[in-house]
């Protein structure tokens, strides 16, 4: 257990108390009864949906008080019993599940004839079927589609008989080690139904993407799976979250199976299990991890789902009378579908201060005074305290930007839903990590984020106008509540607009030790990052690696390795090192196997936390900043070398050599004869035949293509030449640090060097 500190334990207390009393303050003293039935329907409103996210967070403070992490359990390893490993699939393609199986079939197991995996597929793919004998895995479909996901797995379970199951998603790729870190919860002689792991995802999800924060924030996600879900472990509340799961089969038999009344039949079979008293664990060791929704309409279409699910799974089972379910119980459950309804809270707390600014309408009858004895307050300990439970995963601005975001979106589903129009057929999330580039939905999902700038901005320029007209600050708390609403919609409308997609397949960082093999020379490295279709090293010099050939790739972790040929897809200096990318030409499919292994067999490189010095200004700058960047995507495949160094040439007497990138020259020759050939020798062995190309730059230089490139890689004297290069650009750089050379009319710059196309 992780008890909180007596500092921390005082700042919940105050936070408790400063809340009930700004709760008693607002109900009593603000409704702006005289005003109007609009202003008082509207306070109201704002009064109640203000009470709920009380409620919910006062559920949230409570679990996080005391956390309960449960310690794996030491057992012996005869006692490990059978597993049915299930991979839930309907129409993801091939590649996808190629991957997840490879996955399951390098889990670690005592005894690895119990691990039994099944490819559960839903929609009686001829493809799956031979991918699961290839593999090596059983296949189970059925003939009836009924009951969508709950009814595949309970087929699934019919055909099998394992006391454990492990449920996957079809993009979920396990780790070496979720076997032995999940199973043996279940061999201590205590009633468990289940034990959840983080759902975690190798590709920046749409948040971190669209708002260039893939490196500053964590996946939306990580606050749900390693910060809510290890606090319900105290009141046994743990969500069952349908992947990355293991469970009791005589759990799930005493439940008659996964649920099939509702669209979320993990939300619902979870409950159903704790309402027969089992034990149900959430970890956050992250176990798994799989792909996050890749465009904007699977994102919205997943979390409209997952709304209608678990309103229709509160109404089902009659939550609040529901057998079996402590106090605690409910009141957690009753807080993951009173979550939803955030989007009806986040319009109120937008509409409200426009409807004074804008409409002249009162929602909240105060004082500046009132305000700041009251709200100021409760408003900074709840934010520390979130920030302070939460580990630094997420922050109350992080929270209004993604609610502001998706609340135009979920707000219909949510009202239809709680009306009894109901969602009966299963929506599949989109998982086959293709890009869907509507721009007429993009635009369409943006018009409720712009009308609201727009009343926004009306409503700044009110309150500015009245502060100043009428000599008082009241006006100020209006002013900040709409800015704080300003930000969160400029943040959605960033969002919203998208950013354009690059890449092929998702990279991951990872130092994984790297071996190259060239023609004549061997290269030991590190690699910068890794992705199915590629790799990149970080070299601290730089090399002749021709784009045109293919050159042995070897990677080896401590528990991979993986031999491959590739080509030179990049080149790119990044300060004094320079970053050499490959993609993958040929590669054997065992090879391919272990090179899945070492890209997502290991612990997650995408932010854990929110970067410390994330800021609001940041935030509006960086999308402002990188939204204004052209698309420049470098094709250069050899390392350019700035050099400007002077040669002593046998027939064009003193000649500077400005650019050098091994088949190409850029040189300015002081006599200004204009040669077809040249001779440059750079030692006493190594000379560079070269043939003129063209002028570049208002003949600041002329650019010659080197003809004896290869005959000098032949006499292996490259190293050599590559030395001698290092040792000038180094010189170069000093003499850029100290003299005036650098203000000379052959530094060109950097956006000059990027129009070379031939260097």
């Amino acid at each position: 257990m992780n008890y909180l500190s007596t500092r921390n334990k005082i700042l919940v207390t105050a936070t408790v108390i400063m809340s009930c009393i700004y709760v008693i303050w607002r109900t009593f003293f603000t409704i702006p009864f005289g005003h109007g039935p609009l202003a008082v329907t509207a306070g109201l409103a704002l009064l109640i949906v203000e009470l709920i996210g009380m409620f919910e967070l006062a559920v949230h403070f409570y679990n996080m008080t005391r956390l309960e992490y449960p310690k794996l359990p030491v057992v012996d390893e005869a006692l490990y019993p059978d597993v049915d490993v299930f991979i839930a699939t309907y129409n993801e393609p091939t590649s996808l599940l190629f991957k997840t199986i490879n996955g399951c079939l390098n889990m670690d197991y005592p005894d690895r004839s119990k691990v039994h995996i099944h490819l559960c597929d839903d929609s009686n793919r001829p493809e799956m079927r031979e991918l699961a004998a290839h593999l090596g895995i059983n296949y189970l479909t059925r003939t009836e589609h009924v009951h969508a996901k709950a009814g595949n797995l309970n087929n699934a379970m019919k055909h099998t008989s394992s006391p454990l199951i492990v449920t996957f998603d079809a993009d979920m790729i396990p780790k070496h080690d979720f076997l032995t870190s999940c199973v043996p919860y279940f061999l201590t002689g205590e009633k468990i139904g289940f034990v959840q792991t983080p759902q975690s995802f190798y590709n920046p999800d749409q948040f971190q993407y669209n708002l260039y924060s893939e490196n500053r924030i964590p996946n939306e996600q990580d606050y749900f799976y390693r910060d809510v879900q290890v606090g319900r472990n105290k009141s046994n509340s743990v969500i069952y979250g349908g992947t990355n799961t293991v469970l009791s089969r005589q759990a799930l038999e005493d439940v008659g199976g996964f649920y099939t009344g509702s669209i979320t039949e993990d939300f619902a079979t979870g409950i159903e299990m704790q309402s027969k008293g089992y034990r149900c664990f959430a970890t956050n060791k992250v176990l798994a991890s799989g792909l996050a929704p890749g465009d904007l309409k699977s994102l919205i279409k997943q979390r409209q789902r997952w709304a209608r699910g678990c309103i229709q799974t509160g109404k089902k089972m009659n939550l609040l009378f529901k057998k079996g379910l402590t106090f605690a119980q409910k009141l957690n459950y009753i807080s993951s579908i009173t979550y939803w309804y955030s989007g009806l809270k986040r319009l109120l707390y937008i509409m409200s201060p426009i409807l004074f600014a804008v409409f002249g309408v009162l929602v909240v009858k105060c004082t500046i005074l009132e305000i700041l004895v009251f709200w100021l307050p409760m408003y900074l300990l709840t934010n520390t305290c979130l920030r302070m439970l939460s580990g630094n995963i997420r922050t109350t601005k992080w929270t209004n930007v993604y609610e502001t975001i998706l609340f135009p979106s979920l707000l219909p589903a949510v009202i239809l839903e709680t009306l009894g129009i109901t969602m009966n057929k299963f929506v599949v999330t989109r998982k086959d990590g293709a890009q869907n580039d509507d721009r007429n939905y993009q635009i369409k999902q943006m018009i409720p984020h712009l009308i609201l700038a727009v009343l926004s901005i009306i409503g700044i320029v009110n309150c500015i106008h009245w502060t100043f007209s009428q000599g008082t600050i009241g006006f100020l708390v209006v002013l900040y509540w709409l800015l704080i609403n300003f930000y969160n919609i400029m943040m959605s409308i960033f969002f919203l607009t998208g950013r354009k997609v690059f890449r092929n397949h998702e990279r991951s960082m990872a130092a994984v030790d790297c071996t190259l093999t060239t023609e004549g020379e061997t290269i030991s490295c590190i690699t910068h990052d890794l992705s199915e279709g590629g790799i990149s090293v970080m070299l601290d010099t730089p090399k002749y690696i021709p784009s045109d050939i293919e050159i042995g790739i070897k990677l080896v972790n401590d528990r991979y390795s993986s031999e491959f040929t590739g080509k030179v897809a990049h080149v790119a200096s990044i300060g004094n090192r320079w970053k050499y990318a490959f993609t993958v030409k040929e590669i054997t499919e065992e090879e391919q196997r272990q090179l899945l292994h070492i890209i997502y067999d290991h612990e997650p490189t995408l932010p854990q936390k929110l970067d410390k010095d994330i800021s609001t200004f940041e935030d509006i700058r960086l999308n402002f900043v990188r939204r204004g960047q052209s698309d420049f995507m470098s094709n250069r495949k050899l390392a350019r070398i700035a050099l400007n160094r002077k040669l002593q040439t046998p027939d064009h007497g003193t000649v500077t050599l400005l650019d050098f990138n091994y088949e190409f020259v850029l040189v300015e020759i002081e006599t200004h004869d204009l040669a077809n050939e040249i001779q440059l020798p750079l030692g006493e062995d190594i000379s560079l035949e070269c043939v003129w190309v063209q002028s570049l730059r208002d003949k600041r230089g002329d650019l010659y293509r080197v003809t004896n490139i290869r005959d000098i890689a032949c006499k292996h004297q490259i190293p050599t030449l590559e030395a001698l290069l290092k040792q000038w650009s180094k010189e170069r750089i000093q003499q850029n640090k100290t003299g005036p050379a650098s203000q000379g009319k052959n530094n060109i710059s950097p956006d000059e060097l990027n129009e070379m196309a031939y260097l």
